[in-house]
């Protein structure tokens, strides 16, 4: 098993891309700590886990209060004793413009995809040093990397999330921790469900992506495993889009 004897913290863990990493992490032996804000999704998670033989426990957060991290982080050490992986993976899209999109929606945006982000390193990291090293892997965005319409603020707090992992990744590699960011073009996931049940803006979204299928939560899981993984253990500061193509064509 590729995590063998590693703790994991996931956040977003109760749905979505952070649901399938939480399940695969745990398939793959390592022990979870399932983060999410709707605390249903993150026990239902957990329990998964459990029912399928493996160690996991979950914990309602908010990732944009620094005091909800800190509690996270310290109830994984506090049940298993270390921490060797975070993947910080919770976030919010609210569409918007510059001229229409509201400020206290780009406030929140950014509070939940950016500083988040930064939270969630600022306390891991410590924790991984006592360890001699850590892997963190952050989510960003197709939108970090080309022109994506009505995204204003989800855009700049995924383009940050790129900015801040190759920041994290310069200053820690003497201390043995590697991050690195994956960047989900469409998936189908809870965000997109609606969008993508109108049948004009399905297709307007799947036609410019090469591969002609929307990503799968999976997608994202086995990226994220293979970055926690020491089959990347010479990777740090990469940016690697999971998104069928399209941000290349």
């Amino acid at each position: 098993m590729l995590l063998e004897g590693k703790v994991a913290i996931v956040t977003g863990g109760g749905s979505g891309f952070g649901r399938a990493t939480s399940l695969l992490f745990a398939k793959e032996g390592a022990k979870v700590v399932v983060v999410d804000y709707n605390e249903e999704g993150a026990r239902q998670t957990a329990e998964d886990i459990k029912n399928a033989g493996g160690q996991a426990i979950y914990v309602k957060a908010d990732v944009s209060k620094e005091e909800d991290v800190k509690h996270f982080v310290d109830e994984a050490v506090k049940a298993f004793g270390k921490l060797d992986i975070i993947f910080n993976n919770a976030g919010i899209y609210v569409p918007g413009n510059a001229e229409e999109q509201k400020t206290e929606d780009w406030d929140r945006i950014i509070n939940v995809n950016l500083r988040g982000v930064f939270f969630g390193c600022k306390y891991a990291i410590p924790e991984m040093k006592k360890n001699g090293g850590g892997v963190i892997i952050n989510t960003a965005s197709a939108a970090a990397l080309i022109g994506f319409p009505e995204a204003i603020a989800y855009a700049a707090s995924k383009g940050g999330v790129v900015s801040l992992t190759r920041a994290v990744a310069v200053d820690f590699a003497k201390a043995g921790i590697r991050a690195n960011c994956i960047c989900p073009g469409t998936s189908e996931t809870a965000i997109t469900k609606d969008v993508l049940a109108n049948e004009q803006l399905r297709n307007m979204f799947l036609a410019p992506i090469p591969m002609g299928r929307f990503g799968q939560p999976d997608d994202i899981a086995k990226a994220a495993l293979f970055l926690a993984s020491d089959l990347s253990a010479y990777i740090t500061g990469a940016t690697i889009p999971v998104d069928g193509g399209w941000t290349m064509a």
